[in-house]
């Protein structure tokens, strides 16, 4: 699929964009911990694909190249983030303001409500925690598959994710039933 993008065959461009979108969306999510910018991080992302895959230079290395490409794209996202709310001195709006619960029952709101607790506490782990625990948990990437395209030691992957888990349990103990 890469040399027939290397090709220009937009089909298979956009097959891979297909098969490969919500891991992207979620390495993003990981990096930045804020889903108001994953959409647009992502065009950029898919964006950098198109225009650098002739800088790949082993087809079989793909993944750890697109995620690459897909985590520096939220670093400098999030860097131009940090640097407008500095500039405007305003505070970004919350998630769970954006999100309202889709119906009126009690259980639904009740389910909505947990829902925005556990991905605020999701999105306020440290970086370094909810990358790993986002690839795990969501994508469900094995512990070998992190360490790889995180070029760290497998027990450092263990490491950040059972502090990820312990610091999730810690802010949700009294949160989420």
């Amino acid at each position: 699929m890469v040399e027939a993008i290397r090709g220009g065959d937009r089909y298979a461009f956009g097959e891979l964009m297909r098969r490969q979108n919500r891991w992207v969306r979620s390495v993003v999510f990981g990096v930045l911990g804020r889903s108001d910018c994953v959409d647009d991080v992502c065009q950029q992302v898919w964006t950098s694909v198109w225009l650098r895959i002739s800088e790949l230079r082993d087809a079989s290395a793909w993944r750890p190249w697109l995620y690459r490409l897909a985590r520096n794209a939220a670093v400098d996202a999030g860097r131009d983030i940090t640097r407008r709310r500095l500039r405007t001195q305003g505070a970004a709006v919350e998630e769970a303001a954006r999100l309202q619960p889709a119906s009126s029952t009690d259980r639904r709101m009740a389910q909505a409500e947990q829902h925005r607790e556990v991905l605020s506490a999701i999105q306020g782990l440290p970086a370094i925690y909810r990358e790993p625990f986002v690839l795990r948990h969501v994508n469900g990437w094995s512990y070998k598959e992190i360490a790889s395209v995180m070029e760290l030691p497998v027990d450092t992957v263990e490491t950040r994710l059972v502090r990820a888990r312990r610091l999730l349990r810690e802010t949700l103990k009294d949160k989420v039933a």
